[in-house]
């Protein structure tokens, strides 16, 4: 009678959620000589058996959190933004406009002539968000001054984010030069 282990994988084949971990995570190069020094003198990250508890959990974390609530609340109590302007139910605007977080795709469907195109150019973002992992698992650190085409990529899209964010908000003349 076969053992447990042959029985259950015949040919030695990793299983499917081994392959899907090992494809997501990053292990650190223990061969690097600057790597194991500094992991001998307790420089370590988390990924690296550094406890989480208290030195994470337990300091930082509750400060961040604070930080974070108190930032909010301050600024909605000292600067109180208005919800727009009061709606009239009998004059239709001049040009309708999507919530904020949706103006630069908006901004692809008003400017790119074909709309079939820009449907295309709309759906290549989702697909490339989801490539990202893919990608970025490519290179072994995780500083991103030492990614430079992930760090450039990154600054790209922002950048084009917000040229189309602010376009989309001017008259169409006007979307793509920003007025100037």
């Amino acid at each position: 009678m076969p053992n447990s282990k042959t029985s259950n994988n015949l040919l030695n084949f990793p299983k499917r959620s081994d392959v899907l971990i090992m494809s997501i995570l990053k292990k650190p190069d223990l061969s690097d000589p600057v790597l194991r020094a500094k992991l001998a003198q307790g420089m370590g990250h988390n990924y690296y058996g550094e406890r989480a508890w208290p030195n994470d959990l337990l300091y930082t974390f509750p400060i961040v959190i604070l930080g974070t609530f108190g930032l909010v609340v301050a600024l909605s109590v000292l600067d109180p933004a208005m919800m727009g302007e009061p709606s009239n139910p009998f004059a239709t605007p001049l040009e309708i406009l999507p919530e904020w977080y949706l103006w630069p795709t908006f901004q692809i469907l008003r400017v790119v002539p074909n709309k079939l195109l820009g449907i295309m150019l709309m759906s290549s973002i989702p697909v490339g968000l989801i490539a990202v992992p893919l990608i970025e698992n490519v290179n072994k650190f995780q500083n991103p001054f030492r990614r430079p085409v992930a760090t450039a990529v990154f600054l790209f899209g922002t950048l084009v984010t917000l040229w189309l964010g602010i376009g989309a908000a001017l008259p169409i003349d006007k979307s793509l030069t920003l007025g100037f």
